[in-house]
C-alpha cells in the first residue's frame, strides 16, 4: 500500500539530511520518492535486485541480490536505507528466488555493508505478523527489535498507523495494535 510512502520518505530524507553521512547507500526504496528527495542535496548509490537503466544525475545503480551474503561488500558506507523493501526479500515478487529466510539474510547483508557506528534507516509494514504471499511480510515491532538488537542500538522509532498518521520518536512499548501500519527504525550499528 502506497499510503505510507509520503511520510516514510520525508522521515528518512530528513534523517539523512540531518546526519550528513559521507556515503549513503539505498537498498530497494522508491526512486521516485525517497531517492528523489535525497538527490536534491546529495549523491546516492542505489542497490536493487531488479534491473534498472537510469541516467539520473547524482545516482549510481548496482543490481545486487542481498540474500547472497557472500557477494555483498563489507563496511562500505556510514549510512544505509532500506524503506518498505525488506518485507519482500525471498518472496519472489521482484524476480528474487523464493527463500523463507530472505528477510533475515537481507538484514545480515545490510549489517555487513554498514560501517561500525553507521546508521541504518529501516522501514517495514507493521501489524499482526503474517505473510501476504507473494506480496510482502508484515512484522511486529518486537520481531524487528529482536532481529536487530545484537548488532544495533535503537536511536529512534516512529510509526505510521492505519489512518496514515505519523507518530515520531515514540516508545516502542506503546505502539497500538495495527492491521497494516509502518514501523520506522533509526538504528546505529554497534
Amino acid at each position: 500500500m502506497s499510503r505510507h510512502y509520503f511520510h516514510q520518505d520525508l522521515w528518512a530524507a530528513r534523517k539523512v539530511y540531518e546526519n550528513k553521512p559521507e556515503n549513503h547507500i539505498d537498498v530497494g526504496s522508491r526512486i521516485d520518492g525517497f531517492v528523489a528527495h535525497l538527490l536534491t542535496f546529495r549523491t546516492v548509490e542505489v542497490l536493487d535486485v531488479r534491473k534498472m537503466n537510469s541516467s539520473v544525475k547524482g545516482m549510481t545503480f548496482r543490481q545486487v541480490n542481498l540474500m547472497e551474503f557472500q557477494k555483498v561488500p563489507g563496511s562500505v558506507c556510514d549510512s544505509l536505507s532500506c524503506l518498505h523493501a525488506l518485507e519482500h526479500f525471498g518472496l519472489g515478487r521482484y524476480g528474487d528466488p523464493i527463500d523463507p529466510e530472505g528477510h533475515i539474510k537481507g538484514l545480515k547483508s545490510l549489517t555487513k555493508m554498514l560501517k561500525s557506528g553507521g546508521t541504518l534507516l529501516l522501514s517495514v509494514p507493521t501489524g499482526k505478523e503474517r505473510i501476504e504471499f507473494n506480496g510482502h511480510r508484515i512484522f511486529s515491532v518486537t520481531t524487528i527489535l529482536n532481529l536487530t538488537t545484537s548488532d544495533y542500538d535503537l536511536v529512534s522509532f516512529s510509526y505510521i498507523d492505519d489512518t496514515n498518521t505519523l507518530y515520531e520518536n515514540v516508545d516502542t512499548s506503546f505502539v497500538p495494535t495495527m492491521l497494516y501500519g509502518c514501523g520506522l527504525y533509526e538504528l546505529k550499528k554497534k
